[in-house]
C-alpha cells in the first residue's frame, strides 16, 4: 500500500492511524503505517513528555505524529476559569440529575476528577507543541483545520509536515490557502468531530479541491478493500481511528466498555454534541439520549460541554454506569468484533488491499483491450499514486 506520501513519509503502507494511547500509535508505525499520537487529553506537559519519550524508545526509529485541537484563530487571555464561569447553574443540576437517575456514585475524596478537555485552549495547545518540538515528530495534524499560521511556520521549520481535517471541499481549500501539506477528508461515518458529507462523496471533492495536494480518506474504513476503494477515489492514504480502539495495545478505561463496542452494530453509533459540544460520532447511550432530548437543556457550545461533562464521564467509566457508557466511535464499530494486536490489524488491512487489487485486475481489460478513455477523461487517476504491497516502486524517501 505504496503511494507517493508514503514514500516521502518513509512508511512502507500508506495508514495514518489516529489514537490517544502511545503504545498503539507506536505498534503502528512499527507495524509500517504512521502512528498519530492525540494530544488533546494531556493538560500537564510533563505527561506529554513523559509519554513522548517512551514513543522514542518504541518506535524502532520509524516516524510517528502528533495530533493536537487548536483553534486557527488565537484566543489570547482566555482561562479555563473564564470558561467555567459561563456554564449556566441549570445545566450543572441537569448532569447530577442525570448520573442520579442511574445511581451513579460520586468520585472519592481525593480521587481524580479525570482528563478535562481543554487542549483547545490556546494556552494548554501551545504547552503541547512547546513539549513536542523537542521531539522529531514529523506531522502535526490539528482536528480544528489550520493551526494558526505560526504554528504552521514552526512545524515547517520543525521539519515537519502540517494535516488538517476537513469535512467539506470547502473547508478543505481553506486548509490549502492556509498553508497545510495534507488535507483530511473525514466523512459523515468517522468517530469523533465530523460533517454531514460521507466518505465516498467527500473525498474525491476534497481531491479536486485540494489539487496537488495529498488527500488522506477518513470516515467508515477498517478494511483493506475500503483502503483501496479511498485510493481509487484519489487518495493518497487513509485516516484510521476508531479501528484501533479494541486492539490489545489500547487502554480503555473498562473492560466493560470494550466489550460493548464488540457488541455494538454499524447503526449503534449516533452523532450528537453530548461529549464536547460540536457534532461528534460516539456510541449511542442513554447518556447521548439525555443530552439530544428536546425536554431537556441541550448541549452547551464548544468548549463550555467538554468542561461541564468531565467529571461525569469520569464517574461513569470508573463505575462502569453501564447504560451511560460510551465512547467516540466511528459507524465502522459493526465490524470491530474481536481484539487483536495492531500487528494482526495492519496485517489483515494489507491482505484486503491486495485481495482488493487482484479483483480489479481481473475486471480492467489489459493494455491494448476494448476500453477506452477519452481525451480529458478520467479527473485524478489512483493508478498513478497508489501500487498494491508487492509492486516494485522507487524509493523517493528523502
Amino acid at each position: 500500500m505504496r503511494t507517493e506520501l508514503s514514500s516521502r513519509m518513509g512508511i512502507e503502507h500508506a495508514l495514518f492511524g489516529f489514537t490517544p494511547f502511545p503504545a498503539v500509535a507506536a505498534a503502528i508505525s512499527r507495524a509500517g503505517g504512521f502512528g498519530v499520537l492525540g494530544a488533546v487529553r494531556y493538560r500537564a506537559p510533563g505527561d506529554l513528555a513523559r509519554d513522548l519519550d517512551w514513543m522514542e524508545e518504541h518506535t524502532d526509529g520509524r516516524p510517528y505524529g502528533l495530533d493536537v485541537v487548536m483553534p486557527a484563530r488565537r484566543a489570547e487571555g482566555v482561562t479555563e476559569a473564564d470558561v467555567e464561569a459561563m456554564i449556566p447553574p441549570g445545566h450543572r443540576r441537569f448532569v447530577q440529575e442525570t448520573l442520579a437517575r442511574y445511581g451513579v456514585p460520586a468520585l472519592a475524596e481525593g480521587d481524580p476528577s479525570g482528563w478535562r478537555i481543554t487542549g483547545w485552549m490556546e494556552e494548554v495547545a501551545r504547552t503541547q507543541l512547546d513539549v513536542a518540538f523537542d521531539y522529531p515528530v514529523k506531522l502535526l495534524a490539528n482536528a480544528l483545520g489550520p493551526p494558526p499560521a505560526d504554528v504552521v511556520d514552526r512545524a515547517h521549520r520543525h521539519g515537519a509536515l502540517v494535516a488538517a481535517l476537513a469535512g467539506s471541499a470547502r473547508h478543505a481549500a481553506r486548509h490549502a490557502d492556509a498553508g497545510v501539506d495534507i488535507v483530511v477528508a473525514q466523512g459523515y461515518e468517522a468517530g469523533g468531530h465530523t460533517g454531514e458529507i460521507a466518505t465516498m462523496v467527500l473525498t474525491p471533492e476534497v481531491v479536486r479541491a485540494v489539487d496537488p495536494l495529498p488527500v488522506l480518506a477518513a470516515g467508515g474504513i477498517g478494511s483493506g478493500e475500503q483502503i483501496a476503494a479511498g485510493l481509487a477515489l484519489g487518495a493518497q492514504g487513509v485516516w484510521l481511528g476508531s479501528l484501533w480502539l479494541t486492539t490489545e495495545e489500547a487502554a480503555l478505561p473498562s473492560r466493560a466498555l470494550t466489550a460493548k463496542l464488540l457488541a455494538a452494530g454499524s447503526g449503534d453509533t449516533v452523532r450528537s454534541r453530548a461529549l464536547t459540544g460540536k457534532p461528534a460520532r460516539q456510541l449511542r447511550t442513554a447518556w447521548t439520549d439525555a443530552w439530544d432530548d428536546p425536554a431537556g437543556p441541550g448541549p452547551l457550545p464548544m468548549p463550555l460541554q467538554g468542561l461541564l461533562v468531565a467529571e461525569a464521564l469520569t464517574r461513569i467509566q470508573k463505575y462502569e454506569a453501564l447504560p451511560l457508557l460510551g465512547t467516540p466511535v466511528g459507524q465502522i464499530v459493526g465490524a470491530m468484533d474481536s481484539v487483536r494486536s495492531v500487528q494482526a490489524v495492519v496485517d489483515d488491512l494489507t491482505r484486503g488491499f491486495e485481495r482488493a487489487v487482484e479483483r480489479l485486475r481481473a475486471v480492467v481489460p489489459p493494455s491494448g483491450g476494448t476500453s477506452r478513455r477519452q481525451p480529458g477523461e478520467g479527473g485524478h487517476d489512483a493508478t498513478h499514486r497508489a501500487a498494491p504491497c508487492d509492486a516494485p516502486q522507487e524509493d523517493t524517501t528523502p
